[in-house]
C-alpha cells in the first residue's frame, strides 16, 4: 500500500477555511474522541506526541520534536509530522506536514467558534499577538469577515508594524485597552502567563477568542472577563483541567464547570443568544482536532489528484 506524503506548500494550496470549518463541525458528529499526550525529554530537547482515535474517522498521532539549539544552526526549532491511520484496518494512510496541520487546525478551531458566536455584522477585528498564529488568524478571519478592518497589537511594536505592513489596510494598535474597546472581535494568541485582556475593557456584543494559553500556569484573560462573558470551549476534556484560562477560575471558585455553556459536541447550545452577549471561546486544540484537520487535508489532496 502506498503511503501519501503531504508537504506544506503543496498541501496548503488545496485548502480553504470554509471547507475546514465544515469538516471540523462534521467531525464532532462522530463519537467523542479518545485522546492521549506523551512527553519525552532530554534537556533541553523534547518529543511531544498527541494521539487521537475517533470511531468512524480514524486515528492520528501528531509528533513534534522541539530542539531549541537548532536556531543556532539555522535550522527550525520545531519539526514533526502527523501520521494518519485508517479506521477500518489501522493501516498508515498518510504522513502530513506538522506545520500544515497545526496552522490550519489552530486557526480553523477559532474560526468555527466565531462563525457561531461572533455577531454577523462584526466590522472590526483585533489580533493580539503578531506571531505565526496571528498571521494565520488574519487569513482565517478574513475569509469569514471579508469586509472587516483588522488591527494588530503586540508587546513588541516593531513586530506589530511588520505584520501590518504585510496586509493591506491593517493598522497597528498602540494602546491595547482602547483597541479592545473598539473591536467587535478580539482574537488573542500570546504566550502570556499573566492576563493580557481585562474584563473591565469589554463591551456588550463582543466575541473574545483565546488561543495562546496551553498550560495550567498560562492565562490571557482575568477573572472579570470570565465572569462577564458566556464561556465556551472546543472540548471539555482538553481545557478544564489543563489550561489556566479555564482551570484557574474553576479551581479558585470564581466559576464552576457548569458555567461553561458548551463545547463543540453540543452544537445546539453553542450559539449566541443576543446581540448584547459577550461570548468568550477557549481554543484548546486537542489531538482530536488534529485528526479531523488531517483527514480534511488528505481528502482535499486525493480529490484533486
Amino acid at each position: 500500500m502506498d503511503i501519501t506524503y503531504i508537504p506544506f506548500e503543496q498541501g496548503q494550496a488545496k485548502l480553504d477555511w470554509s471547507g475546514l470549518t465544515n469538516a471540523l463541525a462534521q467531525g464532532h458528529l462522530f463519537p467523542k474522541a479518545e485522546i492521549a499526550d506523551t512527553f519525552l525529554y532530554r534537556d533541553p530537547d523534547t518529543l511531544l506526541s498527541r494521539s487521537a482515535w475517533i470511531d468512524g474517522l480514524g486515528l492520528a498521532v501528531k509528533s513534534a520534536t522541539v530542539f531549541p539549539k537548532n536556531t543556532e544552526k539555522g535550522r527550525p526549532m520545531i519539526n514533526g509530522a502527523v501520521s494518519l491511520f485508517s479506521d477500518n484496518d489501522g493501516m498508515l494512510e498518510a504522513l502530513v506536514d506538522f506545520h500544515l496541520v497545526t496552522k490550519w487546525k489552530t486557526a480553523g478551531d477559532s474560526l468555527l467558534a466565531a462563525s457561531r458566536l461572533a455577531r454577523k455584522d462584526s466590522q472590526h477585528i483585533l489580533i493580539v499577538g503578531a506571531g505565526t498564529v496571528g498571521r494565520s488568524l488574519r487569513d482565517a478571519y478574513g475569509s469569514l469577515f471579508p469586509q472587516a478592518r483588522f488591527t494588530v497589537w503586540n508587546r513588541s511594536v516593531k513586530n506589530a508594524e511588520k505584520m501590518a505592513s504585510e496586509h493591506a489596510g491593517m493598522e497597528v494598535a498602540y494602546d491595547l485597552q482602547k483597541a479592545v474597546g473598539k473591536a467587535d472581535i478580539v482574537t488573542c494568541a500570546t504566550m502570556s502567563t499573566e492576563p493580557v485582556l481585562q474584563g473591565e475593557w469589554l463591551r456588550p456584543g463582543q466575541h473574545i477568542d483565546l488561543i495562546g494559553a496551553y498550560r495550567p500556569d498560562m492565562r490571557e484573560v482575568d477573572d472579570s472577563a470570565i465572569l462577564r462573558a458566556r464561556v465556551f470551549v472546543d472540548s471539555y476534556m482538553t481545557t478544564i483541567a489543563h489550561i489556566g484560562d479555564i482551570k484557574t477560575p474553576i479551581d479558585t471558585g470564581i466559576i464552576s464547570q457548569s458555567d461553561i455553556v458548551a463545547d463543540y459536541y453540543d452544537p445546539e447550545k453553542f450559539t449566541r443568544l443576543s446581540d448584547d452577549d459577550i461570548t468568550l471561546f477557549k481554543n484548546g486544540g486537542g489531538a482530536h482536532m488534529d485528526l479531523m484537520t488531517a483527514r480534511y487535508i488528505l481528502g482535499r489532496w486525493t480529490s484533486s489528484e
